[in-house]
């Protein structure tokens, strides 16, 4: 019986192996990019607290013990980094570090959002869209702060990436962070499409 019972068994663990390493949880992708984009935005509601989802899931009846015991099998199996359990980590020392930065330079952007100046691009950055919107006097400096701001985005995508184990989801994340920035966006500001022409929210 037990013979029987681990030919199933080792199957479902090297599946679970494989699925796990090459898979990108999306929608806790677009979780975290929103977190980041209201904080950096300021606009929204506060993000959830980080508790919110493991309490919904403790809340949940015991499961039963097979399961249980599969579980464990899996957790020393599998590294915690590579979990599939739909979670990105976007708590770091770094990450913190380059969202202060971000927000901090939001409140000189967004005039220039606002005036059509720039706007966000199909590639999660920022783009000058309509530079004689700002001053002569200010341009070189609406080139320095897009340019930061750039430098930033791609760090903080590929930190995103780094951080949960899987440097090569950055494509992703920066796909995901390109779409929510615009979702994000308040009334007014520009944005560019797939095709490069620009539309305004």
């Amino acid at each position: 019986m037990t013979r029987w019972l681990a030919v199933p068994l080792l199957v479902l663990v090297t599946s679970a192996c494989v699925t796990i390493n090459i898979y990108f949880p999306a929608a806790a992708a677009e979780e975290a990019a929103r977190t980041i984009v209201r904080d950096v935005l300021k606009e929204g509601e506060a993000a959830p607290e980080p508790g919110a989802v493991e309490d919904k899931q403790s809340s949940r009846a015991d499961p039963h013990p097979v399961l249980v015991a599969v579980g464990h099998v899996l957790e020393v199996l599998v590294p915690p980094a590579h979990a599939a359990d739909a979670d990105i980590d976007i708590n770091t020392a770094a990450i913190r570090a380059i969202r202060a930065s971000m927000q901090g330079r939001q409140s000189s952007l967004a005039r220039y959002y606002q005036a059509g100046a720039i706007g966000f691009d199909s590639r999660g950055n920022v783009a000058i869209r309509d530079l004689a919107a700002a001053s002569l006097a200010e341009r070189n400096r609406l080139k320095k702060l897009v340019a930061d701001e750039n430098a930033d985005r791609s760090r903080l995508y590929q930190e995103i990436a780094r951080a949960n184990g899987h440097p090569e989801w950055e494509p992703k994340v920066r796909a995901t962070f390109a779409r929510v920035w615009v979702e994000e966006a308040p009334g007014g500001y520009w944005y560019q499409t797939d095709g490069g022409a620009w539309q305004q929210r």
